[in-house]
């Protein structure tokens, strides 16, 4: 086994001069060699921080106010969401460095090569949906403050989002840092006016605005999911860096870069919708900038703006990725950089092609697409998390997640059954926009399915691991090392043999 990867691998390699000349990213889907990992972990923690910068989050801050929760409290709620929502999407950057994989590939160990196509197909829709609704709330708001063109915005944002997808990896970082620098000091004078009284608008009635369990739990619940829905990318974004990188440093960079600018906007989006009676972020930000003082306000909503073109660009990069997965169940093929790039420019295509015809007359389908896939995104966290830190510890056998002959097998029923019985153990406690389970009415609205969905399936997937055979497992990961020991930094992932192909 370990020659014919080995040789398979080599048979499939690019010239190792014109990638290090070329500024776009080589990889796809391939393993990342020791000698291609760098950077540190702290490093990371701006990308995660961009991903949640923009007055996309700030919308989910209205959530309390409408409800009739007061600014203070409805921080609270989603202060305490984020604090744990946000600790299961952090973990998943630890898997990066050990493996040097794409996070969707990883699951493999627990789906089975096959059994990954549940994934596959969740993480694709809602990446998709993302980039949907990034480029109607992009498009629509520059037009109404701006009255420039939709078509004009939506082209500037996902063309330039779509170039930065793929030149790749260490560019995404690059712009993240570099809008993380612009932008937070911009925030950070918004928010000292706020603070100071200088933002204007109007105080909040207290008659209106208070204490209701219902409203609390319910922004509590949507705050905890709100970074749940970056699991299924995390690892994407960590995999170059070195083997060795310390775990717990790793996950502290993740979880404080997407924890604290997600409850910094979601505050601001209280506020703004307490004191503003705020319906549109984007407007809202540029009506309370203008108040600071003239002209501030077009500047924040542009930078704003500009946040969402970084997170086009990394959705359109992950989801190039997942699509790239799913295709290597059914067909073998060498994941080069053209395809990768052929398979990004598509992906912007269509968020194009969706978003600027139709706007508002998807922006529905597409939110609660979303809604959807954040739902389904529960079961599969505990159950890859499970595995990575309480059954496996992450000791896997990269070449064997490239096979459905080896060690994890074409379908793994553990994972299978311990996804589908936490996602129906889900439903008669959800409280989705188009759907409320019997539990979820009792309980006043009350969204606790996610909760139960972590347990259910964590517990379950725990259980069914029992009888796993991890002797076995250890001489694959023996195996698989002595293997990738041997591939040179210009080969391409060790593929599974001919002979596995369909």
């Amino acid at each position: 086994m370990s020659t014919e990867i080995t040789s398979d691998a080599q048979r499939f390699t690019d010239d190792a001069a014109s990638r290090s000349r070329s500024v776009i990213e080589s990889r796809s889907i391939d393993w990342i060699t020791p000698e291609e990992r760098h950077g540190s972990p702290w490093r990371i923690s701006p990308l995660f921080f961009i991903a949640n910068w923009s007055f996309f989050t700030v919308a989910l801050g209205f959530t309390g106010p409408a409800l009739g929760l007061s600014v203070g409290w409805a921080i609270t709620a989603s202060a305490l969401g984020l604090l744990i929502g946000t600790f299961f999407m952090a973990f998943h950057a630890a898997q990066g460095p050990r493996l040097g994989l794409p996070q969707i590939i990883q699951s493999r160990a627990q789906f089975g090569f096959y059994g990954v196509v549940v994934v596959v197909a969740m993480s694709l829709t809602c990446y998709l949906a993302f980039g949907v609704v990034y480029t109607i709330l992009t498009a629509q708001g520059l037009a109404q403050i701006f009255n420039w063109s939709p078509v004009a915005v939506g082209l500037v944002v996902n063309i330039t989002g779509g170039l930065f997808a793929i030149a790749g990896h260490d560019h995404l970082h690059r712009i993240s840092q570099i809008v993380f620098y612009v932008t937070v000091p911009l925030v950070a004078i918004f928010s000292v006016a706020v603070v100071s009284g200088h933002a204007g608008g109007e105080t909040p009635s207290s008659a209106e605005h208070g204490f209701v369990t219902s409203a609390f739990f319910t922004v509590f619940a949507v705050s905890a999911a709100y970074n749940i829905a970056l699991a299924p990318i995390v690892s994407d974004y960590t995999r170059y860096l070195p083997a060795k990188t310390s775990s717990r440093s790793l996950v502290a960079s993740v979880y404080v870069g997407a924890g604290i600018s997600a409850l910094w906007l979601i505050a601001l989006g209280a506020w703004l919708s307490a004191h503003y009676n705020a319906t549109d972020a984007l407007v809202a930000l540029h009506d309370a900038g203008n108040a600071v003082f003239s002209g501030f306000g077009a500047v924040l909503a542009l930078a704003s703006a500009a946040t969402l073109i970084v997170c086009t660009a990394t959705a359109a990069y992950s989801v190039a990725l997942q699509f790239l997965t799913g295709v290597d169940l059914v067909k073998r093929f060498r994941p080069t950089r053209t395809l990768r790039i052929a398979v990004t420019a598509v992906t912007i295509a269509i968020y194009l092609v969706v978003a600027l015809p139709f706007g508002d007359h998807v922006i529905n389908a597409a939110s609660n697409a979303l809604s959807l896939m954040l739902f389904l995104l529960v079961p599969w966290t505990a159950v890859n998390l499970t595995d990575y830190f309480f059954v496996r510890r992450g000791e896997y056998a990269v070449t064997d997640l490239f096979t459905p002959h080896g060690v994890y097998g074409a379908w793994s029923w553990r994972g299978i059954v311990a996804y589908f019985v936490g996602f129906a153990a889900m439903i008669p406690f959800a409280v989705l926009p188009f759907f409320a389970g019997p539990l979820g009415e009792l309980l006043g609205g009350i969204d606790i399915s996610w909760l139960v969905g972590l347990l259910v399936s964590s517990v379950l997937y725990f259980l069914f691991s029992r009888g796993l055979d991890r002797d076995a497992e250890r001489v694959a990961v023996q195996h698989s090392d002595a293997t990738l020991d041997t591939v040179e930094p210009a080969d391409v992932t060790p593929h599974r043999p001919a002979a596995d192909v369909l």
